[in-house]
């Protein structure tokens, strides 16, 4: 089947460059925020399949990619979802449906409730649910930073494995040219922000249709937080990828795609 990438182009939106790549180009738009260390090019295997039914737009969050990124920049929670309600406005985007990844969901959530226009649905991929006083992100920070400074110097395929011996080549070829694109503090400071911010206190906020995406294998989000998370928004659809860890497309790639259900309306 032909690609459905049609280019990658950048929006000067919340005062920075955001960059972005577009998929399908036709169908309901759907706005894909990547998680704490994807930029946009890192989900396109995920993008080449919704475009095929939806008009796909993957963000490459500020401090990754190709989007502003550097020491004068904020890269707290609320700004980066404004950044989010920024791209959507300067592309004149409506009746989309925003999505978003593990850090991504976060920012995706927080966007909503800080005025985000045209949100249709919203789908929150594995989100880390730590926060003050609550269990802590099972992830360390020493494996970004490790990582990040193996790529910042020059790192191939056999030093991505061993951070993420269960990916394929292709995988593993792609993050390592690319995540030196991630400037460290910017990671620092959304790792930081998965233990200082709860995001918890948005929930009840929603009014918009709701899926909670869960990695069956991935720690992050456990049976307790499910049920935490569906008093505060009785309306969520909550559905568990069995045999995914937190990357989820990347495990159980059949398993992601399948546990949107219905919930997109059309089947990637």
């Amino acid at each position: 089947m032909s690609s459905t990438r049609l280019y990658g182009a950048n929006v000067h939106a919340n005062g920075i460059r955001q960059h972005y790549l577009r998929y399908g180009g036709k169908g309901q738009p759907l706005v894909l925020i990547p998680g704490i260390t994807s930029p946009a090019i890192t989900w396109e295997f995920v993008a080449e399949r919704l475009g095929r039914n939806f008009d796909t737009y993957v963000l490459d969050v500020r401090g990754r990619g190709l989007s502003s990124t550097g020491p004068d920049l904020d890269y707290g929670t609320d700004t980066c979802a404004d950044d989010v309600v920024g791209f959507v406005e300067a592309l004149g985007l409506d009746d989309y449906i925003l999505a978003g990844h593990s850090m991504g969901a976060r920012f995706a959530l927080r966007a909503v409730t800080r005025g985000a226009k045209g949100v249709a649905k919203l789908a929150l991929i594995d989100p880390p649910v730590s926060g003050p006083g609550r269990r802590e992100y099972p992830s360390k920070l020493p494996w970004y930073v490790d990582s990040i400074n193996d790529c910042t110097h020059g790192a191939g395929l056999e030093t991505m494995r061993k951070y993420c011996p269960t990916w394929t080549e292709e995988q593993l070829l792609l993050r390592a040219e690319w995540l030196h694109t991630c400037y460290l503090p910017a990671i620092v400071k959304s790792f930081e922000e998965f233990h200082e911010v709860d995001i918890h206190q948005d929930f009840p906020k929603v009014q918009i249709p709701t899926l909670l995406m869960c990695a069956g294998k991935g720690g992050v989000i456990q049976d307790e937080d499910k049920d935490e998370i569906k008093q505060l928004l009785p309306s969520i659809r909550i559905e568990t990828v069995p045999d995914a860890g937190h990357m989820i497309p990347w495990d159980d790639l059949e398993g992601f795609f399948q546990g949107f259900g219905d919930f997109l309306g059309a089947r990637p």
